[in-house]
Protein backbone atom coordinates (compact mmCIF):
# COMPACT_ATOMS: atom_id res chain seq x y z
CA UNK A 1 0.00 0.00 0.00
CA UNK A 2 2.95 2.32 0.53
CA UNK A 3 3.88 2.16 -3.19
CA UNK A 4 0.26 2.63 -4.17
CA UNK A 5 0.02 5.84 -2.13
CA UNK A 6 3.25 7.14 -3.70
CA UNK A 7 1.98 6.49 -7.22
CA UNK A 8 -1.35 8.11 -6.41
CA UNK A 9 0.41 11.20 -5.04
CA UNK A 10 2.60 11.51 -8.19
CA UNK A 11 -0.43 11.21 -10.43
CA UNK A 12 -2.29 13.94 -8.55
CA UNK A 13 0.74 16.22 -8.78
CA UNK A 14 0.94 15.67 -12.55
CA UNK A 15 -2.76 16.38 -12.92
CA UNK A 16 -2.72 19.69 -11.03
CA UNK A 17 0.65 20.93 -12.39
CA UNK A 18 -0.83 22.30 -15.65
CA UNK A 19 -3.36 24.30 -13.65
CA UNK A 20 -0.60 25.74 -11.48
CA UNK A 21 1.41 26.57 -14.58
CA UNK A 22 -1.55 28.34 -16.15
CA UNK A 23 -2.56 30.40 -13.07
CA UNK A 24 0.91 31.39 -11.90
CA UNK A 25 2.15 34.73 -13.26
CA UNK A 26 5.49 36.48 -12.74
CA UNK A 27 5.54 39.75 -10.89
CA UNK A 28 7.14 41.70 -13.72
CA UNK A 29 5.63 40.03 -16.78
CA UNK A 30 1.91 40.82 -16.53
CA UNK A 31 -0.36 37.91 -17.56
CA UNK A 32 2.28 35.82 -19.50
CA UNK A 33 2.50 32.16 -18.37
CA UNK A 34 5.61 30.86 -16.61
CA UNK A 35 5.53 27.70 -18.80
CA UNK A 36 5.54 27.73 -22.60
CA UNK A 37 2.80 25.90 -24.55
CA UNK A 38 5.27 23.22 -25.69
CA UNK A 39 6.25 22.40 -22.12
CA UNK A 40 2.60 22.39 -21.12
CA UNK A 41 1.85 19.83 -23.84
CA UNK A 42 4.62 17.59 -22.58
CA UNK A 43 3.21 17.85 -19.05
CA UNK A 44 -0.27 16.95 -20.31
CA UNK A 45 1.09 13.92 -22.20
CA UNK A 46 3.00 12.85 -19.10
CA UNK A 47 -0.18 13.17 -17.03
CA UNK A 48 -2.10 10.89 -19.41
CA UNK A 49 0.66 8.29 -19.40
CA UNK A 50 0.87 8.49 -15.62
CA UNK A 51 -2.85 7.88 -15.32
CA UNK A 52 -2.65 4.85 -17.61
CA UNK A 53 0.22 3.45 -15.55
CA UNK A 54 -1.73 4.09 -12.40
CA UNK A 55 -4.75 2.29 -13.85
CA UNK A 56 -2.64 -0.77 -14.67
CA UNK A 57 -1.15 -0.82 -11.18
CA UNK A 58 -4.62 -0.55 -9.62
CA UNK A 59 -5.86 -3.50 -11.72
CA UNK A 60 -2.91 -5.62 -10.65
CA UNK A 61 -3.44 -4.74 -7.00
CA UNK A 62 -7.18 -5.54 -7.24
CA UNK A 63 -6.42 -8.88 -8.92
CA UNK A 64 -4.00 -9.75 -6.17
CA UNK A 65 -6.50 -8.64 -3.53
CA UNK A 66 -9.26 -10.84 -4.98
CA UNK A 67 -6.93 -13.83 -4.94
CA UNK A 68 -6.04 -13.23 -1.29
CA UNK A 69 -9.72 -12.87 -0.33
CA UNK A 70 -10.66 -16.03 -2.23
CA UNK A 71 -7.86 -17.99 -0.61
CA UNK A 72 -8.97 -16.79 2.83
CA UNK A 73 -12.67 -17.60 2.33
CA UNK A 74 -12.29 -20.97 0.56
CA UNK A 75 -10.88 -24.22 1.85
CA UNK A 76 -7.59 -25.43 0.39
CA UNK A 77 -9.39 -28.11 -1.64
CA UNK A 78 -11.88 -25.62 -3.07
CA UNK A 79 -9.12 -23.13 -3.91
CA UNK A 80 -7.04 -25.84 -5.61
CA UNK A 81 -10.09 -26.95 -7.60
CA UNK A 82 -10.77 -23.35 -8.67
CA UNK A 83 -7.15 -22.92 -9.81
CA UNK A 84 -7.30 -26.20 -11.74
CA UNK A 85 -10.46 -25.10 -13.56
CA UNK A 86 -8.94 -21.72 -14.34
CA UNK A 87 -5.75 -23.22 -15.81
CA UNK A 88 -6.58 -26.03 -18.25
CA UNK A 89 -4.06 -28.83 -18.27
CA UNK A 90 -2.25 -29.27 -21.58
CA UNK A 91 -2.09 -32.90 -22.57
CA UNK A 92 1.01 -33.71 -24.58
CA UNK A 93 0.57 -36.27 -27.29
CA UNK A 94 3.16 -39.02 -27.16
CA UNK A 95 5.79 -38.98 -29.89
CA UNK A 96 4.76 -42.43 -31.07
CA UNK A 97 1.25 -41.19 -31.85
CA UNK A 98 2.59 -38.25 -33.89
CA UNK A 99 4.91 -40.55 -35.87
CA UNK A 100 2.08 -42.99 -36.53
CA UNK A 101 -0.10 -40.23 -37.93
CA UNK A 102 2.68 -38.94 -40.17
CA UNK A 103 3.40 -42.42 -41.51
CA UNK A 104 -0.27 -43.50 -41.60
CA UNK A 105 0.48 -46.38 -39.22
CA UNK A 106 -1.72 -48.03 -36.62
CA UNK A 107 -0.61 -48.16 -32.96
CA UNK A 108 0.88 -51.34 -31.51
CA UNK A 109 -2.28 -51.98 -29.51
CA UNK A 110 -4.20 -52.57 -32.75
CA UNK A 111 -1.71 -54.92 -34.38
CA UNK A 112 -3.72 -58.05 -33.62
CA UNK A 113 -6.61 -56.81 -35.73
CA UNK A 114 -4.24 -56.00 -38.63
CA UNK A 115 -2.53 -59.37 -38.92
CA UNK A 116 -3.11 -61.00 -42.32
CA UNK A 117 -4.23 -64.63 -42.14
CA UNK A 118 -1.48 -66.17 -44.25
CA UNK A 119 2.05 -66.63 -42.92
CA UNK A 120 5.35 -68.02 -44.13
CA UNK A 121 7.69 -69.96 -41.90
CA UNK A 122 6.02 -68.42 -38.86
CA UNK A 123 6.35 -64.90 -40.16
CA UNK A 124 3.13 -62.91 -40.34
CA UNK A 125 2.39 -59.65 -42.15
CA UNK A 126 0.52 -56.59 -40.93
CA UNK A 127 -2.08 -54.95 -43.15
CA UNK A 128 -0.73 -51.43 -42.58
CA UNK A 129 -1.63 -48.96 -45.34
CA UNK A 130 1.08 -47.26 -47.41
CA UNK A 131 1.79 -43.73 -46.06
CA UNK A 132 0.00 -40.93 -47.90
CA UNK A 133 3.20 -38.97 -48.51
CA UNK A 134 4.81 -42.01 -50.13
CA UNK A 135 1.82 -42.58 -52.38
CA UNK A 136 1.87 -38.89 -53.32
CA UNK A 137 5.52 -39.12 -54.36
CA UNK A 138 4.82 -42.36 -56.23
CA UNK A 139 2.00 -40.88 -58.32
CA UNK A 140 3.97 -37.66 -58.87
CA UNK A 141 6.91 -39.66 -60.26
CA UNK A 142 4.58 -41.53 -62.63
CA UNK A 143 3.08 -38.24 -63.82
CA UNK A 144 6.54 -36.75 -64.35
CA UNK A 145 7.66 -39.80 -66.34
CA UNK A 146 4.64 -39.61 -68.64
CA UNK A 147 5.08 -35.86 -69.23
CA UNK A 148 8.81 -36.33 -69.85
CA UNK A 149 8.25 -39.13 -72.37
CA UNK A 150 5.69 -37.20 -74.41
CA UNK A 151 7.67 -33.93 -74.24
CA UNK A 152 11.08 -35.30 -75.22
CA UNK A 153 10.43 -38.55 -77.13
CA UNK A 154 7.00 -38.13 -78.71
CA UNK A 155 6.39 -34.46 -79.52
CA UNK A 156 10.05 -33.35 -79.44
CA UNK A 157 9.34 -30.21 -77.40
CA UNK A 158 12.57 -30.51 -75.45
CA UNK A 159 16.07 -31.42 -76.63
CA UNK A 160 17.65 -34.77 -75.84
CA UNK A 161 21.23 -34.96 -74.60
CA UNK A 162 22.89 -35.29 -78.02
CA UNK A 163 20.83 -32.42 -79.46
CA UNK A 164 21.49 -30.28 -76.41
CA UNK A 165 25.21 -30.99 -76.77
CA UNK A 166 25.17 -29.84 -80.41
CA UNK A 167 23.31 -26.65 -79.47
CA UNK A 168 25.77 -25.89 -76.70
CA UNK A 169 28.71 -26.44 -79.05
CA UNK A 170 27.23 -23.97 -81.56
CA UNK A 171 26.73 -21.39 -78.82
CA UNK A 172 30.27 -22.00 -77.54
CA UNK A 173 31.69 -21.54 -81.04
CA UNK A 174 29.91 -18.19 -81.41
CA UNK A 175 31.17 -17.07 -78.02
CA UNK A 176 34.70 -18.17 -78.93
CA UNK A 177 34.53 -16.29 -82.23
CA UNK A 178 33.34 -13.13 -80.45
CA UNK A 179 36.08 -13.50 -77.85
CA UNK A 180 38.81 -13.98 -80.44
CA UNK A 181 37.54 -10.96 -82.37
CA UNK A 182 37.77 -8.82 -79.25
CA UNK A 183 41.15 -10.28 -78.31
CA UNK A 184 42.50 -9.68 -81.82
CA UNK A 185 41.52 -6.02 -81.66
CA UNK A 186 43.44 -5.59 -78.40
CA UNK A 187 46.78 -6.27 -80.09
CA UNK A 188 49.36 -3.48 -80.31
CA UNK A 189 53.01 -3.03 -81.26
CA UNK A 190 54.10 -4.67 -77.98
CA UNK A 191 51.89 -7.76 -78.15
CA UNK A 192 51.74 -8.52 -81.89
CA UNK A 193 52.99 -12.00 -82.80
CA UNK A 194 54.34 -13.38 -86.05
CA UNK A 195 51.83 -15.72 -87.67
CA UNK A 196 51.93 -17.94 -90.74
CA UNK A 197 48.28 -18.98 -90.70
CA UNK A 198 46.65 -18.91 -94.12
CA UNK A 199 43.61 -16.97 -92.86
CA UNK A 200 45.84 -14.24 -91.39
CA UNK A 201 48.00 -13.96 -94.54
CA UNK A 202 44.92 -13.87 -96.79
CA UNK A 203 43.28 -11.14 -94.71
CA UNK A 204 46.49 -9.12 -94.66
CA UNK A 205 46.92 -9.48 -98.43
CA UNK A 206 43.41 -8.15 -99.08
CA UNK A 207 44.00 -5.08 -96.89
CA UNK A 208 47.47 -4.58 -98.42
CA UNK A 209 46.16 -4.54 -102.00
CA UNK A 210 43.44 -2.07 -101.07
CA UNK A 211 45.42 0.35 -98.89
CA UNK A 212 49.15 -0.22 -99.39
CA UNK A 213 49.59 -1.29 -103.04
CA UNK A 214 49.42 2.26 -104.51
CA UNK A 215 52.73 3.13 -102.80
CA UNK A 216 54.39 -0.28 -102.37
CA UNK A 217 53.13 -2.20 -105.40
CA UNK A 218 50.78 -5.14 -105.65
CA UNK A 219 53.56 -7.56 -104.71
CA UNK A 220 55.42 -5.28 -102.33
CA UNK A 221 58.11 -4.50 -104.92
CA UNK A 222 58.03 -0.77 -104.12
CA UNK A 223 56.73 2.21 -106.11
CA UNK A 224 56.79 5.49 -104.22
CA UNK A 225 57.39 3.62 -101.02
CA UNK A 226 60.32 1.24 -100.42
CA UNK A 227 60.61 -2.37 -101.50
CA UNK A 228 59.16 -4.65 -98.80
CA UNK A 229 60.53 -7.96 -100.06
CA UNK A 230 64.29 -7.52 -99.62
CA UNK A 231 66.51 -7.57 -96.50
CA UNK A 232 66.72 -3.78 -96.11
CA UNK A 233 64.48 -1.81 -93.79
CA UNK A 234 64.17 1.89 -93.04
CA UNK A 235 62.34 1.53 -89.71
CA UNK A 236 63.02 -2.04 -88.60
CA UNK A 237 62.08 -5.39 -90.08
CA UNK A 238 60.67 -7.19 -87.03
CA UNK A 239 56.92 -7.77 -87.02
CA UNK A 240 56.60 -5.35 -84.11
CA UNK A 241 58.51 -2.69 -86.04
CA UNK A 242 56.35 -3.21 -89.14
CA UNK A 243 53.19 -3.01 -87.03
CA UNK A 244 54.40 0.21 -85.41
CA UNK A 245 55.30 1.78 -88.77
CA UNK A 246 51.87 0.97 -90.24
CA UNK A 247 50.04 2.16 -87.14
CA UNK A 248 51.78 5.49 -86.56
CA UNK A 249 53.19 6.12 -90.06
CA UNK A 250 56.19 8.25 -91.01
CA UNK A 251 54.68 11.59 -91.97
CA UNK A 252 58.07 13.14 -92.78
CA UNK A 253 58.50 10.63 -95.64
CA UNK A 254 54.88 10.56 -96.77
CA UNK A 255 53.87 7.36 -94.94
CA UNK A 256 50.41 8.04 -93.41
CA UNK A 257 49.32 6.56 -90.13
CA UNK A 258 46.61 3.91 -90.40
CA UNK A 259 45.61 3.83 -86.75
CA UNK A 260 42.17 5.33 -87.41
CA UNK A 261 41.50 3.70 -90.78
CA UNK A 262 42.41 0.10 -89.87
CA UNK A 263 41.59 -1.96 -86.81
CA UNK A 264 44.44 -3.43 -84.72
CA UNK A 265 43.70 -6.88 -86.17
CA UNK A 266 43.91 -5.56 -89.73
CA UNK A 267 47.24 -3.86 -89.00
CA UNK A 268 48.52 -7.12 -87.50
CA UNK A 269 47.38 -9.08 -90.56
CA UNK A 270 49.08 -6.62 -92.92
CA UNK A 271 52.32 -6.79 -90.91
CA UNK A 272 52.27 -10.59 -91.08
CA UNK A 273 51.54 -10.49 -94.81
CA UNK A 274 54.54 -8.18 -95.38
CA UNK A 275 56.71 -10.61 -93.41
CA UNK A 276 55.38 -13.49 -95.55
CA UNK A 277 56.50 -11.91 -98.86
CA UNK A 278 60.09 -11.46 -97.67
CA UNK A 279 62.53 -12.89 -100.18
CA UNK A 280 59.98 -13.31 -102.99
CA UNK A 281 62.02 -10.96 -105.25
CA UNK A 282 59.18 -9.83 -107.57
CA UNK A 283 60.08 -8.46 -111.02
CA UNK A 284 60.72 -4.73 -111.24
CA UNK A 285 61.60 -4.48 -107.54
CA UNK A 286 62.85 -1.11 -106.34
CA UNK A 287 66.45 -0.71 -105.25
CA UNK A 288 67.31 -1.41 -101.64
CA UNK A 289 66.80 1.32 -99.03
CA UNK A 290 67.73 1.45 -95.36
CA UNK A 291 69.75 -0.98 -93.31
CA UNK A 292 70.15 -4.68 -93.93
CA UNK A 293 68.69 -6.94 -91.28
CA UNK A 294 68.92 -10.69 -90.91
CA UNK A 295 65.40 -12.09 -90.91
CA UNK A 296 65.92 -14.54 -88.03
CA UNK A 297 62.44 -13.90 -86.68
CA UNK A 298 60.79 -16.26 -89.16
CA UNK A 299 63.39 -18.93 -88.48
CA UNK A 300 62.89 -18.59 -84.73
CA UNK A 301 59.13 -18.83 -85.12
CA UNK A 302 59.42 -21.88 -87.37
CA UNK A 303 61.76 -23.55 -84.89
CA UNK A 304 59.33 -22.86 -82.06
CA UNK A 305 56.45 -24.35 -84.04
CA UNK A 306 58.56 -27.42 -84.89
CA UNK A 307 59.44 -27.86 -81.21
CA UNK A 308 55.78 -27.70 -80.27
CA UNK A 309 54.90 -30.35 -82.86
CA UNK A 310 57.72 -32.66 -81.67
CA UNK A 311 56.71 -32.16 -78.03
CA UNK A 312 53.07 -32.93 -78.75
Amino acid sequence: MKYFKSLLFCALVLMVSPAWAQDATPAAAGNDSLISPEVRDYIGFGTIMGMLLLFIVVMLILNRTFKVIAKALLTPEQYASMEAERKPVKVKKPKAEVINKLLSLKPLSEEKSLIIEHDYDGIQELDNPTPAWFMGLFYASITFAVVYMFSYHVFGIGQLQDEEYKTEMVVAAKKKEAYLAKAANRVDENTVKLSTEAAVISSGQAVFKQSCAPCHGNKGQGVVGPNLTDDFWLHGGKVKDVFKTIKYGVTAKGMPNWEKQLSPKQISDVANYIKSIHGTNPPGAKEAQGNKEVDDETETDAAAQTAMVVKS
